[in-house]
């Protein structure tokens, strides 16, 4: 009897003692399948405008047929799960993290997930060497992809993912103001002078109708960052500050009345949207920093599990 408790006590201890296998861990998976989605999917509240943007167009006009091409494109490209342009472009995270995020193991990840999506065709070998030329790196390099972590007080992370063209890249803007030839002040009259010139210089370039983000104020850098920023916001959402949310429609419905309209072959539709914010700026500088985004506008986000498995998506 003592020889058999003995050997209980050995079994008990020998099962207490014993160690859970490891949680799998999904970032790989997730963010892949994040990249695939966004490259080949128009978020839903885009499709929504660029619909009532066809449904507007004039019947049997070269900008109901530019619109319809865009339609069928965004249906094609949904069905085969194949980017929706060329140019799949800048590759932009914008991660919301909790305290204690190691950044560093996550852009690691996010490296081996953006060169396996190239791989897989997800991804084109968009990003060359500024210097020579050489396009090698399959989609890795200095500044690309372009990480943004942000700290939050939630205890999940946010990952949203923007691949944003080259050409409506090309057709952004930075003013200084006061603008003389433009006749724009340091104000919201001025602001809204040299949105409606970016518009106009466009001329349909960058792949129109598209979106703009625009920021108020801050240095050269943080304009452009937070002007990018804009276009996280859902199509269908309010601009929490009045005057902005005036100036946004004012901005849309001011432009589509210039008639250049879709691919700038004339039209209604010149924009779907305008997104603007504000940052404080130094009492020297004014500066009006616009981020254009084309109508392909790749932008879609999820929130994780604790296993970093995808949990919802955010838009």
């Amino acid at each position: 009897m003592a020889n058999k408790k003995v050997t209980n006590k050995k079994a008990t201890k020998k099962k207490a003692t014993k160690k859970k296998a490891p949680q799998k861990d999904h970032l790989f998976d997730s963010i892949l399948e994040l990249v695939r989605k966004t490259s080949a999917e128009i978020p839903g509240d885009v499709q929504k405008v660029i619909l009532e943007a066809l449904e507007r167009e004039e019947k049997n006009t070269t900008a109901e047929y530019a619109m319809n091409i865009i339609k069928a494109n965004i249906d094609l490209a949904k069905k085969k799960s194949q980017p929706i342009c060329q140019d799949t472009g800048t590759i932009l995270f914008f991660v919301n993290h909790p305290v204690g995020f190691n950044q560093t193991a996550f852009t690691k990840v996010v490296h081996k997930a953006v060169v396996k999506a190239t791989e897989k065709g997800y991804l084109r070998q968009n990003s060359v060497d500024s210097l020579t030329g050489k396009n090698e790196t399959m989609n890795i390099g200095p500044g690309h992809p372009d990480i943004h972590f942000h700290e939050h007080n939630k205890k999940h992370v946010e990952i949203r993912l923007m691949l944003k063209g080259g050409g409506c890249e090309n057709v952004g803007a930075q003013y200084s103001l006061p603008h003389t030839d433009l006749g724009a002040g340091r104000d919201l009259d001025g602001v809204r002078k040299v949105i409606l010139d970016a518009v106009q210089k466009a001329q349909g370039k960058g792949c129109g109708p598209g979106v703009l983000g625009v920021t108020i104020g801050g240095d050269r850098g943080a304009g452009y960052v937070n002007s990018k920023e804009q276009l996280l916001r859902k199509l269908d959402d309010t601009n929490s500050h009045p005057d902005l949310a005036a100036l946004e429609k004012d901005i849309v419905e001011t432009s589509n009345e210039l008639g250049i309209g879709p691919m700038g072959f004339g039209g209604k539709t010149t924009l779907l949207d305008c997104k603007i914010g504000a940052l404080n700026r130094l009492p020297a500088s004014y500066f009006v920093s616009i981020s254009y985004m084309c109508w392909a506008y790749r932008r879609l986000g999820v929130t994780l599990k604790n296993d970093n498995a995808i949990k919802d998506w955010l838009y």
